[in-house]
């Protein structure tokens, strides 16, 4: 429950950095802090809304009482669903929900401090640079494991695209025909853009050159290291890396395989129980 305790963003730019605070902090709520956010939607609470704050922290809340609200609020009730579907279902559909309340907040402060239509055109498409908070949750935003300096069989060394190309057919110091120089540079450029699409699964933030980045076996996603605290020492002792939300659920796979077979061992055998 929010009443704008931070300052009131009134230009594109402070609107914008307004909803990336935001939007980081539902993401750390749905990525690395999931099993945190899935204890605290209890379905026996009254209804419950999942807020991002601008400081890039969440926290699962009641909604607020006046009518009409300081600002839009999130989806009502999330915690209800909690136990009705899969989590994997659950989790991508308070994602969807929380993409539209962003987009929703960031509007009103457009709409309250009367950005005109330039103003507001450049603000959808600053957001539109990112991707969406359903994309990073869903792992469905491309991560092409070549774009990182580091993978998991070879955690400290640099990836094929982040070495000189040279033509397998070409001799060195050979010269390339301008049509060959020409589809060469396509394919650098292609590589390039593909470099930075890469986001980390955490915070949803950009590939940096100068940053370690590690990528989970399990999901294929790419997280910064200082995200998941895993630094290039630890990383060269990791043979199979999971990232906290797949390590989180294979947690409650085991717990929940575990009480359904006490469960059958408590039905057969009801006095040893």
């Amino acid at each position: 429950m929010e009443s704008i305790p931070h300052p009131i963003p009134r230009t594109v730019e402070e609107v914008f950095n307004d909803f990336k605070g935001r939007r980081g902090g539902l993401i750390k709520a749905l990525t690395t802090d999931v099993e945190k956010f899935y204890e605290k939607c209890d379905p026996e609470k009254e209804n419950l809304c999942l807020y991002g704050m601008p400081n890039e922290t969440w926290e699962v809340n009641l909604p607020v009482e006046e009518v009409p609200p300081e600002l839009p609020e999130p989806a009502l009730g999330i915690n209800f669903a909690r136990d009705g579907m899969q989590e994997k279902d659950w989790l991508s559909l308070v994602a969807v929900h929380s993409d539209s309340w962003l987009l929703s907040v960031a509007f009103y402060f457009g709409a309250r401090f009367g950005f005109g239509k330039s103003e507001r055109k450049r603000l959808f498409q600053m957001i539109n640079d990112l991707p969406t908070v359903f994309e990073v949750v869903t792992g469905s935003v491309k991560q092409a494991k070549e774009a990182t300096p580091y993978n998991n069989s070879s955690k400290s060394k640099p990836s094929a695209k982040m070495q000189p190309r040279q033509s397998e057919s070409q001799p060195r110091g050979a010269k390339l025909s301008s049509k060959e120089e020409e589809e060469s540079g396509e394919e650098e450029q292609e590589e390039e853009e593909e470099q930075g699409a890469t986001l980390c699964g955490a915070c949803g933030d950009n590939y940096a050159n100068d940053e370690f980045w590690i990528c989970c076996d399990i999901c294929e996603r790419w997280f910064h290291g200082k995200c998941v605290k895993i630094t290039p020492a630890k990383a060269e002792h990791i043979k199979q890396y999971k990232c906290p939300g797949c390590s989180s659920k294979r947690k409650r796979r085991h717990l929940l395989a575990g009480l359904l077979e006490y469960a059958r061992y408590a039905a057969f055998n009801p006095e040893k129980a």
